[in-house]
């Protein structure tokens, strides 16, 4: 394929190295299937003992070109698909499930550098991962609400799984937050300053049976994590999974991080704010990944068909003026019966289903 994803070993170990630094190395359809297609193979390589997702330096150390993992998905394509026949983007995120699913399954240890920003996709691509190396540079969120969408690639099975109800708060206020926050909350499994990354990454190419040995013995405390000290207050006003009461209990606190909370969700879709509430509920329950990515599926065809996807994109991604008109507008307006249709299951012919080379992999 193009330069925008490089898929080699090296030393035993396949290399996953995304490459589009002036879009933050968002992954596009091309690049999903080529992840795919690259780990299939590799599943079948005795000589591939382990498997390194990064991204590339920017072109001569350009810093406005180095910020960051992987920001996301190709939503400029799929909201022009949105408004559309729909077509190219169920394609992308059926595309895109099966390779969060496949590296959830995958049956070879895998390491993912998450320096920089991880949002969107890059948060699908990295956290199945069974090592997750954040440093100082993480910025970690999944910000889907504020342009119409829902914490996808997983975030169903992900967020509600991390402790307390800091799942619920990252899904509905879409906070940004550091990599000292993704070691507090397990989101990282490894912290380590970023000018440490090449020797370690060449120490594990060197070595890859030592592949966890060497996070060991070069991951270090983080700082004091800012989400850590925020726990009580985010378990006792985002205890419940239904949005009105999350806003009733913010109001009625009244201290500054409420207030900021309140400020927050004020700017998201109303309606995709109880998708996600909703999502990470189901979410919790389904007996494997694969069944949450069939429902995640099922969402976005849902969403796409909806106003505020299309209108969220145009104020955050393409106007900018970041003054979206949600349709409804507030979370009273947003129906249970429009929440359960979101939430109707596909019909079989439709269905999001798994690679079907993975009854060979393992």
């Amino acid at each position: 394929m193009t330069n925008q994803l490089l898929t080699f070993i090296e030393n035993g170990v396949g290399r996953i190295r995304l490459n589009r630094p002036r879009a933050i190395h968002a992954l596009t359809m091309d690049m999903c299937q080529a992840i795919s297609t690259a780990l299939l193979d590799w599943a079948q390589d005795d000589g591939v003992l382990a498997v390194m997702i990064d991204h590339l330096p920017a072109p001569d150390g350009d810093p406005k070109l180095s910020r960051g993992f992987c920001a996301g998905g190709d939503i400029a394509m799929i909201a022009n698909s949105a408004k559309a026949d729909h077509s190219d983007a169920e394609n992308f995120f059926r595309i895109e499930y099966r390779m969060n699913h496949l590296l959830f399954v995958y049956p070879k240890p895998i390491v993912a550098f998450i320096d920089g920003i991880v949002m969107g996709g890059g948060v699908g691509l990295s956290l199945p991962a069974a090592f997750r190396v954040a440093t100082e540079r993480t910025v970690f969120a999944m910000p889907e609400t504020g342009i119409g969408l829902f914490p996808d690639v997983g975030g169903g099975w992900f967020l509600p799984r991390l402790p307390g109800r800091v799942g619920a708060w990252l899904a509905a206020t879409g906070t940004r937050i550091d990599g000292a926050d993704c070691m507090a909350v397990g989101i990282a499994t490894h912290y380590m300053p970023s000018d440490r990354l090449d020797a370690v990454k060449a120490r594990i190419m060197a070595d890859p049976l030592g592949l966890g040995e060497i996070l060991h013995e070069n991951g270090e405390a983080p700082p004091t994590s800012a989400l850590e000290a925020a726990r009580a207050d985010i378990d006792r006003l985002f205890a419940s999974d239904r949005a009105e009461d999350i806003v009733a209990a913010l109001r009625a606190d009244g201290g500054a991080w409420a207030e900021r909370q309140l400020a927050t969700l004020a700017t998201k879709s109303p309606q995709t704010i109880k998708v996600a509430l909703r999502q990470l509920r189901e979410g919790a329950a389904q007996p494997d990944f694969a069944a949450n990515m069939a429902m995640e599926y099922g969402l976005a065809c849902a969403i796409i068909r909806r106003p505020d996807f299309v209108e969220g994109v145009r104020a955050v991604i393409v106007d900018k003026d970041h003054a979206p008109r949600w349709t409804p507008a507030t979370l009273e307006e947003v129906s249970d019966a429009t929440i359960d249709a979101i939430f109707t299951p596909l019909p079989p012919d439709r269905a999001w289903t798994p690679l079907p080379q993975l009854a060979g992999v393992g």
